[in-house]
């Protein structure tokens, strides 16, 4: 009996083994014939947990409508390099491809009729399984999120989006981004909510893959307390990165022993300790600022002693800074009192799906700001002359947050999904 058990356990760690190897090939064309070592995708084949992949969340792409599509495929937690044939024989067309929740990765890629072009990406899929029974201890309202399910989810969107085929393979050989953070860094779901983590993957290409672990309402204290640095110790390795960026809603912390220069910085070394011990590089990022002005129409810190308490930090571990908190407060300045509205939540009554009322946020932004906002994070990258900004992409062309891209000429094609709940935290 031994023997058969001990026999049935290793075949058990095989099979865990080659699934978690295995590589997935969807044919999406309008070709009769299946493309060799392909699986062929009809509007017929909706997602299930038996089948372990097909067309989900939404109705599924008959090849000619335009509306936004989802594919999903059951896969252990792990890296995953995308290769997306986009195009059509018959058609031109413009595509994006977001991927969990709501993380950018092609943007508004155009191609004439009867042209194919090949992206390729890299994406990180997780739950919350730790080890043992340990697990993430997440909020009631991230529970139906992309992110932390058993399933790799795609969503292919843009004015007419257009897949030939789709390849999702395991790769472990790519470093690492583990980002920690609040709402100002998490991937949303749902419009019109918008962070700058879920926009970074977009400027880097297949050689860097980016793990958000961010959530909205988070301190430095409570990521830890949630096991979220714990999932993130169970699977970061020598050579990747660790960016931590907290303050707003540590700041509103006022028991006995809190404070910028108390628990807050104690737990900032927490995170800088862990990752060193992993032999990963921790970054320290300043917060993002919020929308408030003087009477003089210049941008007021609202962050306290918390982003000196930073600084003071990185300096004394030599530790690098992505000064954030700067150049976003450069980039509000930039724009005005009036214009700086485009970078944060502010729609008038009925934009969107049951929203009754005006939103008017100052803290959470917009798309529009989570794109500029992330490209100020790659330009702090680049200026802290981290390894990763060898690998933006050839289009990546530089970001002045003194002059920023206009509001006009951002394109962003809306996913079916609203929410009109204002994040945790402010």
């Amino acid at each position: 009996m031994k023997k058969i058990a001990l026999l049935l356990n290793v075949l058990l760690v095989a099979t865990i083994c080659v699934a978690q190897k295995q590589t997935y090939k969807f044919d999406f064309s309008s070709d009769k014939k299946v493309k060799e070592g392909y699986l062929k995708v009809t509007p017929q084949t909706l997602f299930n947990n038996e089948q372990g992949y097909g067309y989900d969340l939404q109705p599924a792409w008959d090849g000619k409508s335009n509306e936004p599509f989802f594919f999903s495929v059951n896969v252990p937690d792990g890296n995953y390099k995308v290769t997306v044939v986009i195009g059509s024989k018959n058609e031109p067309s413009s595509t994006t491809v977001r991927g969990e929740s709501r993380r950018l990765f092609i943007e508004n890629l155009s191609t004439k009729k009867g042209e194919l072009k090949t992206e390729t990406f890299t994406i990180n899929k997780r739950n919350i399984k730790i080890s043992g029974k340990e697990r993430v201890r997440i909020k009631s309202r991230e529970k139906n999120k992309l992110n932390w399910d058993d399933k790799l989810t795609l969503e292919f969107n843009g004015e007419s989006p257009r897949l030939n085929s789709l390849i999702i393979e395991p790769v472990e050989n790519v470093p690492t981004v583990y980002l920690c953070g609040n709402s100002t860094v998490v991937d949303y779901d749902n419009e019109p909510w918008g962070a700058w983590g879920q926009m970074i993957p977009r400027f880097f290409t297949d050689k860097v893959c980016i793990a958000n672990h961010a959530e909205s309402g988070l301190s430095a204290n409570t990521f830890i307390s949630g096991n979220r640095l714990k999932k993130i110790m169970s699977q970061i390795k020598k050579g990747d990165y660790l960016l931590v960026e907290f303050g707003h809603n540590d700041q509103k912390q006022k028991q006995p022993g809190t404070g910028a220069y108390f628990s807050f910085v104690y737990n900032l070394k927490i995170f800088i300790d862990e990752a060193r011990a992993k032999g990963a590089n921790p970054v320290l990022v300043t917060p993002t600022c919020r929308r408030r002005f003087d009477k003089e129409g210049k941008s007021v810190n609202t962050h306290g002693e918390y982003p000196d308490a930073i600084r003071w930090v990185a300096q004394k571990e030599n530790v690098p800074l992505i000064e954030l908190n700067g150049m976003t407060t450069m980039l509000c300045d930039a724009l005005g009192v009036d214009g700086s509205m485009k970078l944060y939540v502010h729609y008038p009554a009925g934009t969107f799906p049951g929203q009754t009322r005006e939103f008017k946020d100052n803290s959470h932004f917009s798309t529009y700001g989570a794109y500029e906002t992330a490209k100020c994070v790659v330009e702090g990258m680049k200026k802290a002359k981290l390894d990763i900004a060898n690998y933006l992409r050839a289009d990546y062309k530089g970001f002045n947050p003194a002059q920023p891209d206009k509001f006009e000429t951002f394109k962003w094609n809306l996913c079916p999904f609203t929410e009109i709940e204002k994040p945790d935290g402010n």
